[in-house]
């Protein structure tokens, strides 16, 4: 915190390529680590690039689309790239470290959630099983495009709504897939979350990419991870494997006092309520 109403938030963010296209991936991993400053209530200031190229295996054209597309997508969210870091590697990789500035009275948390808030998601699921049926080489033109643009978009007008309603409470949903991070929220918050499966949206193609077999390793081990956290009841297993998955530049999970949902539903396009916060049972997720 630097002074009463000026607090600084940071993180740092990169991964290997999930599209064949660079500027698009350039675009993606930059949106991927502005969320995490989003998901904390902030405003994303300054970027710092985080490059591994393999020198002589790819040309240098594609490593200048890949910032391009970092500084695009930066600008876009109203920062700067003012600098970064490179090496040599046997594998391309890129992402970066992001400075924002936030109020620290209006910070967002895990532990912010309250019996009775409503819980918001701003993007739909699915994003991994969709971006491993690519690598595969088995997805349709129009699922591929529906899922790039969906992980290029920003969560800076979610982030603003979420601090407009008053909400205390945000993740942005990555790596440990919606209901990882819903146990975060539920373990940091001392409550339990109910997830009604039927009101989460899916990206088209998902479920038929997940029927043939695209499946991640993380998945598998987000899976594992839950099982002894969630209460199933009966989610088909399709469905409980979307909820498991790894997503990049997912949306945010927002949980947001009941007398105000409607209003941030109507602020932020494209969200949908799959749920709402409990008092603490003896379990950290339930989902119907």
């Amino acid at each position: 915190m630097l002074s009463d109403d000026i607090a600084l938030v940071q993180t740092v963010d990169f991964f290997a390529p999930i599209v064949d296209d660079p500027y698009d991936f350039g675009q993606i991993a930059a949106a991927n680590a502005l969320s995490d400053v989003y998901a904390m209530g902030g405003q994303p200031l300054t970027a710092l690039n985080i490059v591994a190229f393999p020198t002589g295996e790819l040309p240098l054209s594609v490593l200048t689309e890949i910032l391009r597309g970092g500084q695009d997508k930066v600008h876009e969210a109203g920062a700067h790239v003012v600098g970064g870091h490179s090496i040599i590697d046997t594998e391309l990789k890129y992402g970066l470290s992001v400075t924002g500035r936030a109020h620290p009275a209006f910070l967002l948390t895990n532990a912010g959630a309250k019996p009775g808030d409503a819980l918001i998601l701003t993007k739909p699921l699915g994003n991994g099983i969709l971006a491993t049926a690519l690598k595969r080489g088995s997805l349709d033109d129009a699922a591929a495009k529906g899922m790039i643009a969906f992980m290029k978009e920003l969560n800076g007008e979610a982030s603003r709504a979420a601090l407009a309603v008053k909400a205390k409470c945000a993740t942005d949903v990555t790596g440990f897939g919606l209901l990882g991070h819903a146990s975060h929220i539920a373990r940091a918050s001392g409550v339990t979350l109910r997830i009604h499966s039927s009101s989460v949206k899916i990206l088209p193609g998902a479920l038929e990419a997940l029927e043939n077999g695209a499946t991640s390793d993380g998945l598998k081990r987000n899976r594992a991870y839950l099982d002894s956290l969630v209460e199933w009841g009966n989610t088909p297993g399709e469905i409980a494997a979307v909820l498991c998955d790894p997503q990049t530049s997912g949306g945010l999970l927002v949980a947001v006092p009941r007398e105000r949902a409607s209003h941030y539903l109507s602020r932020v396009n494209g969200a949908f309520e799959i749920g709402e916060v409990t008092e603490r049972e003896n379990i950290a997720i339930v989902v119907d």
